[in-house]
């Protein structure tokens, strides 16, 4: 009875794990760039039962339920045009390297502008890095444009080149914010990646099958406690039952 119990409450862990991490995923229909996280529950088999019951050649083995981790979604979002030369798409697996005041971080946020401070900067306020470092526009500068490799230009001519890089594994990258990442490993240069001036990546995130997946696990999660009740109920009777004298 204390195994059923135990694994009922490994397997709810797990789901209210990915329930937070679903209603994660929902709260960022809307942010730019945003890559949804899955979840990764496996089965964990324990060698031995710990009762003595079992007769010769029976398999003694209890399987829990363990929370595996949170892997990363990177399938591409949906692109859609704003007519801001300025914003820009970003193709394949690159990412945009932009400067925070915890330091350095990555992001597929590609919708930009330029602050009071002349300082390109990405909608959430975060200045974005070029190859040379942050940009710095004067105040006569116009016709900011960025070409297809990331060469950023103005009418006083070339201004250098965004700094795209990309990770050879995508699941090293943990979330720093909405549409942040860092990483303990270096990323290496971006060389071939493309972008799409005037468009920009949207959420990744379906909120149609996440709204479905929320009503399965809180289901699952609801028939698990009655399961849970029902047991606890039945020892709490058997305590009763052997304690009425005979």
């Amino acid at each position: 009875m204390e195994n059923v119990l135990l694994i009922a409450l490994s397997r709810q862990a797990t789901l209210r794990r990915e329930l937070d991490v679903i209603a994660n995923n929902v709260a960022n229909v809307q942010t730019n760039g945003f890559k949804r996280r899955l979840s990764d529950s496996r089965e964990f088999t324990m060698p031995v039962a710990s009762a003595e019951t079992f007769r010769r050649g029976e398999d003694r083995r209890v399987s829990f339920v363990v929370d595996r981790g949170t892997p990363l979604d990177t399938s591409t979002g949906k692109i859609e045009p704003t007519g801001n030369p300025l914003d820009i798409a970003i193709g394949g697996d690159a990412y945009l390297v932009v400067q925070t005041p915890q330091g350095e971080r990555y992001t597929r946020n590609g919708a930009m502008m330029v602050n009071a401070n002349g300082q390109l900067v990405t909608s959430d306020g975060h200045v974005v890095l070029g190859e040379q470092g942050e940009y710095q526009f004067g105040a006569t500068e116009k016709d900011i444009r960025i070409a297809a490799d990331g060469t950023l230009s103005t009418s006083n001519g070339v201004r250098g080149k965004l700094r795209l890089v990309r990770f050879q594994n995508q699941q090293v990258l943990e979330n720093t914010g909405a549409n942040l990442f860092t990483a303990r490993v270096q990323p290496e240069p971006a060389t071939q990646a493309r972008v799409q001036a005037g468009f920009i990546e949207r959420s990744n995130v379906n909120p149609v099958v996440e709204i479905s997946r929320m009503i399965e696990v809180t289901r699952q999660y609801q028939n698990i406690a009655n399961l849970m009740g029902r047991v606890d109920e039945g020892r709490r009777t058997a305590v009763q039952k052997l304690g009425e004298p005979i």
